[in-house]
């Protein structure tokens, strides 16, 4: 007489990651998402090793993540595994201050944002 398994999240044949706190503003994350989006992982893996972006190490660790939970949880082929979502949300913003001239008081925003991965395997096709 226990709980019902919760349903997955995510259909069968894909398996997901989230990050969350990453220290970066959701806009500068979402370049890096954008450019992961629709590509094969080791591909996307490629793409992000070689960025210049500071961020692009702690996405990278994230698609991993997402890999790894294909591979391990659900079961999917990893050289079959296409990223199909990759989104960007807000997270909280610090805020801090810095006094000015006049007895004014400048806002200084410290935001912070949540990464996720889904990624998909598809068949390839011959």
């Amino acid at each position: 007489m226990g709980k019902d398994k919760n349903p997955r999240r995510v259909a069968d044949n894909e398996a997901m990651a989230k990050l969350r706190m990453l220290k970066t503003s959701p806009q500068k994350l979402n370049l890096l998402a954008q450019l992961i989006r629709g590509k094969k992982v080791e591909k996307a893996l490629s793409d992000l090793t070689f960025s210049k972006k500071r961020i692009a190490l702690d996405v990278k660790k994230c698609l991993q993540s997402a890999i790894a939970n294909a591979e391990n949880n659900h079961g999917l082929d990893v050289d079959t595994l296409v990223v199909t979502e990759a989104w960007v949300g807000k997270n909280l913003v610090m805020k801090r201050g810095r006094p000015r001239a006049r007895g004014r008081f400048g806002k200084i925003q410290k935001p912070f944002s949540e990464l996720t991965i889904k990624v998909r395997q598809v068949e390839e096709t011959v």
